[in-house]
């Protein structure tokens, strides 16, 4: 595993985290992605075609900040379970400046460019 800074690390994620909860509470969605509750789009949407298409868009946000916040709780295991740094595919280190840059990286350079 790279030399890098576990508690700083550990901190920039759990304040990540912290942040993504806050953005799906202000969308009405709970840890799990789940819409909580009626949504309140104002008079505004006067129709039930643009009253969809805001709710898509909302859930589709939403998706893409439980994918984020899932990437997070995955780091954050990884660094519990002592295998933070090392890749998920061929058990290579994945780079302390990859790291740094991306916490959430579960891949080495080489198995995520060769994945896309």
């Amino acid at each position: 595993m790279p030399t890098i800074d576990i508690d700083k690390t550990l901190a920039v994620l759990t304040e990540d985290r912290r942040n993504l909860l806050h953005q799906l509470a202000e969308l009405g969605a709970d840890e799990n992605g789940e819409l909580t509750g009626d949504m309140d789009y104002s008079d505004a949407f006067a129709d039930a075609g643009a009253t969809t298409a805001e709710r898509t868009e909302t859930m589709g946000i939403v998706d893409n900040l439980k994918n984020r916040l899932d990437k997070i709780d995955a780091a954050i295991n990884r660094l519990d379970e002592g295998t933070f740094g090392v890749c998920t595919q061929c058990g290579k280190d994945i780079g302390r400046d990859r790291i740094e840059y991306r916490p959430t990286s579960s891949k080495c350079f080489d198995c995520k460019t060769s994945s896309v």
